[in-house]
């Protein structure tokens, strides 16, 4: 909404308690925050022993709900204004629908549950805006967003500011003090090695994390540890000399719950989490080249306060700078399996053409067009299992990895097209499609037949056609390409790809 300056609110549910922020936005698209709030509830220590939030937490959890609901209405903020969400303990929740079912019931709250990869989305906007251009290595060199929070880690890699891999790890602070109970240091670091030697090596096959320079931590454990051994960045952003901090670390890893709330002035929800969380910081750390821990004074509150105050203009290109950088995260994730990129970039090329040249009979919008794009970008990516039947391999594949920015139905989706780019169509013993909606499945049959024909276009894998029109004759549908090329094993191709594409759409397909 533009026009005019309007106050709005972010209440978030985490793990350990319920943070409100009140930012008043300006026409402009600037924002300033105008309070904040925080109470403890222990949603995690539920979710992630049981299983789901037990009736007492759900009770305690609408006693501050209710509380914050009277302090927004001394502000006169519009209900559609209020944005409550929650991360990683309501996501493990069973009993998440009827909580936020009674949610909505107690206070008029509707609650979103943010997926992993949208609360990377809302992080990495957090982070961009906090560092600004203050720390020009974050835009020159490898970097890594880390976010250690109560029941899980999300690991963001990133080059030259441009994101390529994002993770949702399982592993959180009150799972790794629920996991098993450590009577020394080194027995902790020894459960520490185990649960994320792993993790290393999987960054690792991705990225050299040797040659990242810049290591970026978000979190109330690491601010802690920035108020004590960091200094200023900018006003929202601190830095920590890399031994400062990994000495920070060293100092407090004996420590007690009871001791962090004793020598540190902690609060118990804040004492909970803080030697584990630091102690995943600083593993990873000591595995990256970075001279230095960058700690922004932010959180998912303000990536949610980002996205609301984006006018049209700069939301159109930060969208599409998303969507590239789902692109390069797609690409990474080819390379991890050794794919043929630039047969895939050529492909991905080609499909963008016919996408655009026939908006009138697909129907589909941008979200779809980026979506195609990624899924012709990895299309073969299956043939690192085996050439024969790689469209199946490349189905396993992409439906058991992450693509950043992508929500796991839209990661199903990319995979089922390439489980349909070559071979036999859909078939009523195929669970994967079948399980899929209607409009998924219509979106797949379209996003398929698409891209056999671009694949097809570059059978040779020789790039030869590099740009073509499409030309509209009753029934038919001709490509003409330019110059003067030997098109026989295209138009083999075509004769092998387009019975698909033609029950589709309804069109036959000629190559000139």
């Amino acid at each position: 909404m533009e026009g005019k300056t309007r106050t709005i609110a972010i209440l978030e549910i985490g793990s350990t308690g319920v943070r409100l922020l009140v930012a008043e936005i300006y026409p402009q698209g600037e924002w300033k925050v105008l309070d904040r709030a925080e109470k403890p509830v222990a949603l995690g220590r539920d979710a992630f022993t049981s299983g789901q939030v037990t009736r007492e937490s759900l009770m305690e959890c609408l006693l501050v709900l209710r509380s914050f609901k009277e302090l927004l209405t001394g502000w006169g903020i519009n209900p559609q204004d209020i944005h409550l969400i929650a991360t990683s303990a309501l996501r493990v929740a069973r009993n998440r629908d009827i909580f936020a079912d009674r949610v909505h019931q107690e206070t008029g709250f509707r609650l979103s549950i943010i997926e992993g990869v949208e609360e990377t989305r809302l992080m990495y906007l957090a982070v961009r805006f906090a560092l600004k251009n203050d720390l020009p290595l974050f835009w020159r060199a490898n970097s890594m967003i880390l976010e250690v929070g109560g029941g899980s880690t999300e690991i963001m890699l990133l080059r030259r500011g441009q994101m390529v891999a994002a993770h949702s790890l399982k592993i959180g602070t009150l799972l790794i003090s629920k996991a098993s109970r450590f009577d020394t240091a080194s027995s902790r670091e020894r459960y520490l090695d185990e649960i994320l030697r792993n993790t290393s090596e999987m960054l690792n096959a991705e990225m050299d994390l040797s040659y990242f320079r810049t290591f970026v931590v978000v979190g109330s454990d690491v601010r802690i540890a920035a108020d004590r051994a960091g200094t200023v960045l900018n006003e929202n952003s601190r830095i920590i000399p890399r031994d400062a901090f990994i000495d920070f670390c060293k100092s407090i890893q004996d420590y007690s719950v009871e001791d962090c709330m004793e020598k540190l002035g902690l609060n118990f929800a804040e004492a909970e989490g803080l030697v584990p969380g630091l102690q995943v910081s600083r593993y990873l750390l000591e595995r990256t080249g970075a001279a230095q821990v960058v700690v922004p004074r932010i959180s998912i509150r303000e990536g949610v306060l980002i996205d609301q105050s984006r006018g049209e203009a700069e939301h159109s290109a930060i969208q599409e700078e998303f969507y590239s950088q789902i692109s390069a995260s797609a690409v990474n994730l080819g390379r991890k399996y050794h794919f043929d990129e630039n047969h895939g970039r050529h492909v991905a090329k080609l499909c963008l053409i016919l996408f655009d040249a026939l908006e009138r009979e697909h129907g589909m919008k941008k979200r779809e067009r980026m979506l195609l794009e990624a899924a012709a970008l990895i299309h073969d990516v299956g043939m690192f299992v085996k050439t024969s039947g790689h469209q199946l391999h490349g189905h396993y594949i992409i439906s058991n990895s992450e693509v950043f920015g992508l929500q796991p139905d839209e990661l199903n989706l990319i995979a089922n097209v390439v489980r349909y780019h070559r071979g036999p169509p859909p078939s009523p013993t195929d669970i994967a499609y079948l399980s899929l909606q209607r409009e998924e499945r219509v979106l797949v049959l379209k996003m398929a037949s698409l891209l056999r024909i671009a694949d097809a276009l570059d059978r040779a894998r020789s790039r030869r056609i590099r740009d073509f029109t499409v030309e509209r004759k009753s029934e038919t549908l001709v490509l003409r390409t330019s110059g003067n090329l030997d098109l026989s094993l295209e138009r083999i191709g075509l004769d092998e790809k387009a019975d698909f594409f033609q029950e589709v759409f309804g069109y036959r397909i000629i190559l000139s």
